[in-house]
């Protein structure tokens, strides 16, 4: 775990530029004619960006250089994203944003999880008490929910921005028309999804270029998200949420457009033009631990990110982290994790539908309950929730069978910007699937997500994360910020989905307990453990001494799935003495990521 991964992080540092100017200026996108280097690390000054993306990165410095702060800097990289990540984000989708204010010294949140319609019900996805297949369930109308990046980024820029909407969409609708470089992970990724996208039209002819499979190194453009983002610039989201977009967004989830010759049974959706008027991303407060010194903020609910990886932080204090073994400290990680999942599932949901224990979950003494379970020397089953009362017993015995664990989908990014004034975003946002529902809305260049499929399958009576009108499903998504002293040290999170959760949660305990740098936490091989039988791992992990010691100990690894068996794609910011940036990226997952900085030094 400590060591430096030299061979996969390269030190040529990604950006080069000049100061930023004082004053906001139009973004411009940059000119070459393919897409910039990518490089895992960079250090310098003035303002960074990672993500997994050399275009979205490039963008987004770019927003920095002309006056932009974190939050301007994000929304461009994000719509950049929508670009390049299509199959892992874009304005058919949601997120969740997290935000330190410099002005206010103060860590926000803007929930824009995607919302079920009006007509969902308890029952939707389990017709007669019988679960639907679950394929079936991800590609088609009735999987889709109300976005929520549109108004994310709307919220965002006028609590934060200096610029508007429009500037921010402008590079990215440059670089739609442009098009980008596809590389090895993106056809792998297009190949992955080809049975379904050829039974959409829409699909088909964005990602199909020519009825084939893109070619690595050629260039894949989509006027029509050009054309869509400029109709944002030019109207606002509310064109998305009460104008011709979004009736045309309501019509496609009802009745989504199948090639007649396709086979596939895409059931219709609920969603009305109604429930995208409804819709709105709220302002949330954080979740916030102490843990080594250091304040962890993240997101709450209904994300159980947040929840769920403090509560494992908070169980993982009561032990000396920082001084066992490698075997011990990953024991420990994994036993926790189980823990901590087991409350996640068992009481986490939409905050404005159930009554979710929060503090409880996240006190010091709920902690102490649930760590006294842990026996150094071997490997707890598969566990049942604990109580978090306010009433806490020392190693209760289990009080409840434990539950099954739920699918999340895996096909998310991340990105963290900060800027001169020291202000830090933190941002996954998602569309579920690796792409989505599958489904296009023609004409328009972008994927309807399926993210009600984060709903539990029922029939499952008093569980949170049941199916209901306007609810958000609950999601593994975990932004986190982390301040020392008041001020930030450093920002980070993952896709991944529920692996974000322990994706997170090792990034955190390698840069804060095991004194690993940044890069060689987000570098460092992973495994996680949701309350199962067995632990997801990536083979550098399993086929590790210690992970031999820990198979030794009781621990049964399987590898990670997916065509690559590898968990997660981290990326982080942090900051130095005298001002100055160290943005990290994974050097080799979902094809390595971008790192970069304003100045460079």
């Amino acid at each position: 775990m400590r060591q430096r991964a030299a061979s996969l992080i390269a030190t040529l540092v990604l950006i080069g530029g000049t100061a930023a100017p004082a004053a906001a200026a139009p973004v411009t996108a940059p000119t070459e004619s393919h897409s910039p280097p990518k490089s895992p690390v960079a250090t310098g000054f003035g303002g960074a960006v990672s993500s997994v993306d050399a275009d979205a990165t490039a963008i987004g410095l770019d927003a920095l250089r002309h006056g932009g702060t974190a939050a301007d800097a994000a929304i461009a990289t994000a719509a950049a994203l929508g670009v390049t990540e299509p199959y892992s984000s874009g304005i058919g989708g949601g997120g969740f944003f997290v935000y330190y204010d410099a002005a206010t010294h103060r860590v926000l949140t803007i929930d824009g999880r995607e919302t079920a319609p009006a007509a969902f019900t308890a029952d939707v996805f389990s017709p007669g008490g019988v679960p639907i297949p679950f394929d079936q369930a991800v590609t088609s109308g009735l999987s889709v929910g109300v976005p929520g990046s549109p108004r994310t980024w709307a919220t965002a820029l006028a609590r934060w921005g200096h610029g508007s909407l429009a500037t921010a969409l402008r590079p990215a609708a440059a670089l739609a028309r442009r098009g980008f470089t596809v590389d090895a992970t993106f056809r792998q990724q297009t190949a992955d999804n080809e049975a379904r996208f050829r039974d959409f039209p829409a699909t088909s002819a964005i990602y199909l270029p020519g009825g084939q499979l893109p070619v690595v190194g050629s260039r894949l453009r989509n006027p029509d998200l050009a054309r869509t983002y400029d109709l944002l610039a030019r109207r606002g989201v509310d064109e998305l949420y009460t104008g011709q977009l979004g009736r045309e967004i309501a019509r496609t989830a009802q009745k989504p457009p199948v090639d007649p010759a396709a086979t596939r049974n895409v059931r219709p959706g609920l969603m009305t033009t109604e429930d995208l008027a409804a819709y709105y991303a709220p302002f949330r407060a954080p979740t916030k631990v102490s843990h080594g010194g250091a304040d962890v903020y993240s997101m709450g609910p209904p994300s159980s990110g947040g929840s769920t990886v403090g509560e494992a932080l908070n169980i993982l204090a009561t032990a000396d982290v920082p001084a066992m073994s490698e075997t011990d400290y990953l024991h420990y990680f994994l036993e926790a994790s189980k823990l901590a999942f087991a409350d996640r599932n068992a009481y986490v949901g939409d905050p404005d539908q159930i009554d979710v224990p929060l503090h409880q979950l996240l006190s010091p003494g709920f902690a102490g309950e649930r760590a006294c379970l842990i026996k150094p020397g071997s490997v707890l089953p598969v566990q049942a929730p604990g109580s978090p009362d306010g009433t806490y017993t020392p190693c209760p015995g289990p009080a409840v069978a434990a539950g099954p664990e739920y699918h999340e989908g895996l096909s998310t990014t991340h990105l963290v910007t900060a800027d001169r004034w020291g202000n830090v975003a933190s941002y996954t946002l998602t569309i579920e699937q690796t792409g989505g529902s599958g489904i296009t809305v023609p004409g328009r260049g972008f994927l309807l997500n399926n993210e009600m499929t984060d709903f539990t399958f029922g029939p499952a009576p008093g569980d949170p994360n049941l199916p209901a009108p306007g609810k958000r499903p609950r999601s593994s998504m975990a932004p986190t910020i982390v301040l020392r002293g008041g001020s930030p040290w450093f920002a980070t999170g993952s896709p991944g989905g529920a692996t974000i959760i322990t994706t997170v949660l090792q990034v955190l305990l390698g840069r804060i307990d095991r004194g690993l740098t940044l890069e060689d936490a987000i570098a460092a091989p992973r495994a996680s453990q949701r309350n199962t039988a067995t632990t997801q791992a990536e083979p550098a992990f399993s086929g590790s001494p210690a992970g031999a010691a820990l198979t030794a100990r009781g621990h049964v690894f399987v590898l990670a799935p997916g065509s690559l068996p590898e968990i997660g794609a981290a990326a982080g910011v942090e900051f130095g003495p005298g001002g100055r940036l160290t943005a990290a990226a994974e050097p080799v997952r979902r094809g390595g990521g971008a790192a970069g900085v304003v100045r460079p030094g």
